[in-house]
């Protein structure tokens, strides 16, 4: 499984760079609407979904009352969920800013049911926008993004115009750091591999706009699972609808900056995929999609059981190191192997390209930091594998849960996470197995050496009176098991990152 979706991330790199050839030389046709023109200005509504957003609301309102657009033309939706104080606040903000003329009202509903979904759904029946525009309270668009991003909607076939994410607090720490490689990798490489191609691609929750016509078309907000932008996504483009990605239109916005905001985050998004492979795939199977557009797609939905697949191999390796090195009748088998290791240099140069474009680097020493980048990546994404397992082992069963919202920050300092009130104090319950599963790997890594001198084969026997000084090496020898050590090596570091974090250092 992780062998074919390295192959599907190998083509959507081909796709990619194809995309990003034909965009230098201005090959984008796409009909437009001129907004100089009064009659071809669409009508817009800006929802806020918001939940306990108590650090970022000003920041938010603020920045949302900045964008460029004819105030006759503009609504601004404030989808307020929240149970605490920020209720009163926020209210008296909108007031302020309902004074100054734009149209804004703050939407509150007594229940959470559906979560974001339900507020959306909710706030969408009384819009007056044809087109739908939608910002997470941690996102910060430039004043001209609804230029940048209306005008594609002239094509009555476009129903998502998606762009994308960038990173306030990329540099923050190492984790902040992780997290900003790993999405870069989905919004270029994926993104825009797909979506060049015709595949499915998802609406990423915010950032984006929709046609008010495509999300009734398409069903309307659903919250069945914990992912209603990529269940809206396919079933719209299930409809035929189209959409449209921008990958130069860049969204900023704010990463977490604690272990325990991004293990929430990481589960609901893993819980969700899996949830939405459950509910699409036999839709999927049985549309009349190409052949290559329905594997993406069923690899695309199977994204987040790759952790399952990781940690499965994982745990398995450490006997199979044993079993390797004991039953020689069965060392053919282990050629298998290979394809783990193979699939990770796919990575590694699908990445590389997505580190050039993204960051800017190139020559030998940005090739370094991207090798230092990414052998960091993989091994914390090893380490949240445990993590995200169990997120898509419920959402395969499809067992139901909360929609756990990420804590925004608005750090200012160094520690400002520490005063956050909607953090969770307590580590989470899966660091012990964590911890546990650290030691486990050190064994691993602890086994390369002593398989090559416990047993009773005549290559034992040599390994052992050459270890030890007993008889002359072979000049090629290398007294330790090298197959699987850098794996065992990443898998160490990554779980003792994450349980380092989760107990001692929380950030």
């Amino acid at each position: 499984m992780v062998f074919f979706y390295a192959l599907a991330q190998l083509n959507l790199l081909f796709n990619y760079l194809k995309a990003k050839k034909k965009d230098k030389k201005g090959l984008d046709n796409s009909p437009k609407f001129d907004l100089n023109n009064p009659d071809e200005i669409p009508y817009v509504t800006i929802q806020l979904p918001v939940f306990n957003e108590k650090y970022v609301m000003k920041r938010l309102l603020k920045n949302i009352a900045l964008l460029d657009y004819p105030r006759e033309k503009l609504e601004i939706q404030v989808l307020d969920d929240s149970t605490d104080e920020t209720v009163i606040k926020t209210k008296e903000r909108v007031d302020k800013l309902a004074a100054t003329g734009l149209d804004i009202i703050h939407i509150t509903r007594t229940n959470r049911q559906g979560y974001k979904a339900g507020a959306l759904k909710e706030g969408l029946a009384i819009a007056k926008g044809e087109l739908i525009a939608i910002f997470d309270s941690d996102f910060l668009p430039e004043a001209d993004w609804l230029y940048k991003t209306i005008p594609y909607f002239k094509d009555e076939k476009i129903g998502v115009v998606q762009t994308r994410w960038g990173h306030i607090n990329r540099n923050y720490s190492l984790l902040t750091k992780i997290q900003a490689f790993a999405l870069d990798a989905h919004f270029t490489l994926e993104q825009m591999g797909r979506n060049s191609k015709g595949h499915f691609i998802n609406f990423n929750g915010t950032a984006g706009v929709w046609r008010k016509e495509c999300i009734y078309d398409a069903g309307n907000w659903e919250g069945d699972t914990l992912t209603e932008d990529l269940d809206l996504s396919y079933r719209a483009q299930l409809k035929g609808w189209q959409f449209k990605y921008l990958v130069d239109v860049e969204t900023p916005a704010e990463l977490p900056v604690v272990i325990s905001a991004a293990r929430s985050q990481q589960f609901r998004w893993n819980k969700g995929g899996a949830e939405n492979f459950q509910k699409m795939f036999k839709k999927i199977i049985h549309s009349d999609l190409s052949f290559k557009t329905k594997a993406h797609c069923v690899l695309h939905l199977l994204n987040s059981t790759m952790f399952l697949n990781v940690l499965i191999v994982g745990v398995l390796s450490v006997p199979m190191l044993y079993v390797k090195n004991y039953f020689d009748d069965f060392k053919g088998y282990f050629i298998a192997m290979s394809f783990f290791g193979i699939s990770t240099l796919i990575f590694f140069i699908c990445y590389w390209y997505m580190f050039k474009h993204v960051q800017k680097k190139s020559g030998v020493k940005g090739f370094l930091q991207y090798i230092r980048t990414f052998l960091t990546f993989f091994s914390v994404a090893m380490g949240l594998s445990l993590n995200n397992s169990g997120a898509v082992i419920e959402g395969h069963r499809r067992k139901r849960s909360e929609f756990v919202r990420t804590p925004k920050f608005n750090i200012k300092s160094i520690d400002g996470w520490k005063t956050n009130k909607y953090i969770r104090k307590k580590p989470s319950k899966n660091v012990i197995y964590e911890g546990f599963l650290c030691l486990y790997f050190l064994f691993g890594i602890v086994s390369a050496w002593l398989v090559r001198y416990i047993g009773r084969n005549e290559l034992k026997v040599y390994d052992k009176e050459c270890m030890f000084g007993l008889a002359p090496c072979d000049a090629w020898y290398i007294p330790f098991d090298s197959g699987l050590i850098i794996f065992h090596v990443m898998l160490f570091l990554g779980f003792g990152f994450i349980f380092y974090t989760s107990v001692f250092k929380k950030v």
